[in-house]
């Protein structure tokens, strides 16, 4: 590629800007932040020892409770982005597991603490494999009414938890002159814990698969992401620590009732922590949670609790959702960002060069004659809208080590097919193969395993991730080793630097796939695609909507990658893009194959000339892309 050409694709892509914003916290951000948390972090640690106050002891105690749940509660609605009213029950799980243990099996109430999370991790993975086929505001009322059904099983399970009648714990024995510092320094520990799971789930790839699901869960499937099963893990990892806190939470307060465990206000106050310190961050739902307990404290003091309370918090949730959705912490970083830069981040910065592509890349050829044996074989396949035959019985195969064109007019099915094959919608008839294997009855995520990756006819990235997550998020296999690589360093991020760097995107790997011009959102899709190493490759019109320069540097990665072994399915509309590279062209219509062959054969057939290219149409020459 000329230099010229490269300066040309960099215009393109970046549109006359330069490097937008980095997600990542600069330096300049960093500093001021580690420095405000290690003093608080050390102010709380030594509070007990510089002050004999009860009062503030006990709101701090409360706090770390409330900061131990949003931390969770972080972890599925603020990673995930499934939003759960039913966080509070597991502090109540946690403290009845504690109370039946004490009453009924006898020994100290901190040996049943880890019993109490191991108990509520298990009713979360049971609670998950139910609500988790549930999204929206569908899943919010499943936990709501988990939380209800705890809370009535507590009141009527008479035998097994004195019904309202409650539970007793056992008063400490220890001295009076350090009265709360187990509980004080026993949630200090397990909130400390609760951070560091957080911290490392978010840098790792089980982290970025539970983002790309809060981005666009049906694209994390297709990139290999198991919904189900990291949804139902993330409710796990968001509710051990929770029913630990509950257990000594209950201890602390050493009497237990259905109606102080399971008060949705406790969830209420939970959530709240969470979304006014921010979510998807570390420290944010700890700010959260020690600004809510004063809040509950007040209230109490200053208004007798009681309306006044509910008003408080319900005032706090709609002014939170008005003027700061994104919460105090990723708020005052924006602020400072742009103080920083004085309104001018990204209008300026290096350009995008690119990569030369003539050193790697196999010489320019025509399409070769196919020869291999089909990896993929589609077979009759039908889908239907309503009255829409939106394909009826296509039939075609994609041979090994090809480039395949699939051509068609508008509507003739293609992104249909694509999605079938894919695994993104559900065929009514028919059958697709795929390397030996019959696949439409698998879900996205395996046939991602198998080695068939795809993009999007309008580009599907996750937006609020950056370029390099984005290529990081995908999965090739479902195995705890992998699940749990560091995603943002090590193996898989060199990796992901690699194909980014063949996509010519690498110096834009901090940046947020949202400020991504067009242009680059299709090279950062398909270094995404190739992170899966695909047997097949299906690219939906990767010529759409770009220059004719990006077009030719397109094409000439897809020469590349088929030299070095990698089959594609293109669907595509621009004549000489496909007609020029791809072999056998496979032509659709009204749902049905109704050519296929080469380049020459398909413009001079009757029925594709009828139903697509018209009788004018003539390849001069074909297009080296």
């Amino acid at each position: 590629m000329t230099d010229g050409a490269t300066t040309a694709v960099a215009e393109e892509t970046l549109k006359g800007g330069g490097t937008p914003p980095s997600r990542a916290p600069s330096k300049t951000l960093r500093s001021p932040w580690t420095a405000v948390i290690a003093l608080a972090i050390l102010l709380v640690a030594l509070f007990p020892v510089l002050s004999d106050d009860l009062y503030y002891q006990n709101m701090i105690i409360l706090a770390m409770v409330f900061a131990v749940g949003a931390v969770g509660l972080n972890i599925i609605t603020g990673y995930a982005g499934y939003i759960s009213l039913g966080q509070g029950a597991f502090i109540g799980l946690g403290a009845y597991t504690v109370g039946i243990c004490v009453s009924d099996i006898g020994g100290s109430p901190w040996v049943w603490v880890p019993v109490a999370g191991v108990l509520a991790g298990l009713v979360a993975a049971a609670l998950g494999v139910v609500a988790m086929r549930a999204r929206g505001h569908a899943f919010v009322i499943l936990t709501i009414a988990f939380l209800f059904l705890v809370q009535l099983l507590a009141t009527n399970w008479d035998e097994l938890t004195n019904g309202t009648g409650g539970i007793t714990l056992p008063i400490p024995t220890w001295s009076v002159d350090y009265q709360y510092w187990p509980f004080y320094y026993t949630l200090m520990g397990l909130l400390a814990v609760s951070l560091v799971l957080s911290w490392w789930i978010r840098r790792n790839k089980f982290g970025m698969g539970l983002v790309a699901i809060r981005e666009d869960e049906d694209k994390a499937a297709t990139v290999g992401v198991s919904t189900p099963t990291y949804k139902i893990l993330a409710f796990v990892a968001s509710a051990v620590f929770v029913g630990m806190a509950g257990g000594v939470y209950g201890y602390y307060i050493s009497f237990i009732d259905p109606l102080g465990m399971f008060n949705i206000l406790l969830s209420v106050q939970i959530i709240l922590s969470l979304l006014l310190g921010g979510r998807d961050t570390l420290w944010g739902p700890v700010l959260g949670a020690f600004i809510i307990e004063w809040l509950n404290e007040t209230s109490n003091q200053e208004f007798q609790g009681g309306n006044a309370r509910l008003l408080i918090f319900g005032g706090l949730l709609v002014l939170v959702v008005m003027f700061l959705p994104r919460g105090i912490i990723p708020t005052a970083n924006r602020w400072i960002e742009w103080w920083r830069t004085r309104g001018k981040a990204g209008l300026a910065g290096e350009r995008l060069t690119g990569i030369d592509l003539r050193a790697r890349a196999a010489p320019a050829r025509e399409a070769a004659e196919p020869s291999g044996p089909p990896l993929l074989e589609v077979k009759g396949l039908e889908k239907r809208f309503g009255g829409v035959r939106a394909v009826d019985g296509a039939s075609f195969a994609v041979p090994e080590g090809s480039i395949t064109a699939l051509i068609g007019p508008n509507g003739s099915g293609k992104t249909t097919v694509f999605n079938l094959i894919g695994g993104t919608m559900t065929p009514q008839a028919g059958e697709v193969w795929f390397d030996g294997q019959r696949i439409d009855g698998k879900p996205p995520w395996q046939r991602a395993h198998l080695g068939l990756g795809r993009t999007f006819q309008i580009t599907r990235l996750f937006r609020e991730m950056t370029v390099l997550e984005n290529v990081v998020a995908p999965l090739q296999g479902f195995h705890p080793r992998l699940l749990g690589a560091d995603a943002v360093s090590g193996r898989e991020a060199r990796r992901a630097e690699d194909l980014l760097e063949f996509v010519g995107m690498r110096k834009y790997r901090d940046v947020h796939a949202s400020a991504l011009s067009y242009g680059q959102q299709k090279l950062v899709e398909l270094a995404q695609i190739l992170m899966l190493d695909p047997k097949l490759i299906m690219l939906d019109e990767p010529a759409g909507g770009i220059n004719p320069t990006l077009i030719e540097r397109i094409g000439e990665m897809i020469r590349e990658l088929n030299a070095q072994g990698k089959t594609f399915l293109i669907v595509e509309h621009n004549m000489p893009f496909v007609l020029g590279m791809c072999n056998p062209v496979l032509v659709l219509a009204r749902g049905q194959t109704i050519a296929s062959g080469t380049a020459d054969e398909v413009q001079r057939d009757p029925q594709v000339l009828d139903a697509y290219l018209g009788e004018d149409f003539r390849l001069e020459e074909p297009a080296r892309a």
